[in-house]
């Protein structure tokens, strides 16, 4: 069975990559078609644009996640295979209705769809169309996160295997994808198995030659706190906005938490200065990780 390493970016998934070499080693990359998002490096926008496949203008994480993945290939010394499915000003438009009317949605607590669209999807159609056999695939799940794990698995089937969707072409009117069900990948949990703490992951990082953004994810991700999502807004104005201006014309216009709208919290006024460690993982998601 081969296996996969499926990395984010992040501490967690980058010390995977070193500490248990796989036969692959994924990452899929958030883009957006917004200019003003645009990656400043003209030279790296291509090195990317020719790793996807596909145009590279930017991406709605932190822009330091290029650096990472570039300094981390480097360090480990195996290829990491870059994938990138729709942009995503792509894919918060969504069809509905019997008349097919395009409407725009942004991920939230009801409708996590980004994740499953810019992460799991892209890596799932590169499996389909490189590997189509079960793999291992690793799980960067740290020693303090048995539940989630036991959640995982709990998902699989009698064999311990997780079963996915990947698109295998497109219906007879050429209007839709045609999609089957594969038994994709046995996960497991290194991190787990070994007692592998976020302490020793933090440690390890801190004298490597690898870059990483102060956090991962993307800036203006749901599941960040009012008070971050504010502090994000400050570090990356640009794509902060990118935000603010898509919820302003989409379904989801009335806020994602009890009202709050991302507009409202760049307009909030801080009460104290904050500063890049009052924050923490649990003030975030986990795609990230």
């Amino acid at each position: 069975m081969k296996t996969v390493n499926s990395l984010s970016g992040g501490k967690t998934s980058s010390y995977i990559a070193k500490h248990y070499p796989a036969d692959h080693n994924i990452f899929a990359l958030v883009r957006t078609d917004d200019v003003n998002c645009m990656f400043p490096d003209k030279k790296l926008r291509q090195i990317v644009s020719d790793k996807i496949g596909k145009e590279f203008i930017g991406t709605l994480e932190m822009d330091d996640i290029i650096y990472t993945m570039l300094d981390l290939e480097q360090f480990i010394g195996q290829e990491i295979t870059w994938v990138s499915g729709q942009s995503f000003d792509e894919i918060i438009i969504r069809r509905s209705g019997e008349n097919g009317n395009l409407r725009k949605y942004l991920p939230n607590v009801v409708l996590r769809f980004c994740t499953q669209e810019m992460k799991v999807r892209p890596i799932n159609d590169w499996w389909f169309e490189n590997v189509k056999e079960t793999v291992e695939m690793r799980i960067g799940f740290r020693a303090n996160e048995m539940n989630r794990a036991k959640s995982m698995i709990e998902k699989c089937d009698e064999n311990q295997i997780l079963w996915d969707k990947a698109i295998i072409g497109k219906t007879k009117t050429g209007n839709k994808n045609k999609w089957k069900s594969f038994p994709m990948r046995k996960p497991v949990f290194p991190l787990i198995d070994d007692s592998i703490f976020k302490d020793k992951i933090e440690e390890y990082w801190k004298d490597k030659p690898v870059r990483f953004a102060y956090k991962n994810n993307c800036v203006g991700c749901f599941h960040r706190n009012e008070m971050l999502l504010k502090h994000m807004s400050e570090k990356e104005p640009n794509k902060f906005d990118w935000f603010v201006e898509q919820e302003k014309t989409s379904r989801s216009n009335r806020g994602w938490r009890m009202g709050i709208t991302y507009e409202k919290i760049k307009k909030f006024k801080s009460q104290f200065d904050l500063f890049d460690d009052d924050f923490n993982d649990c003030d975030s998601g986990y795609c990230g990780l």
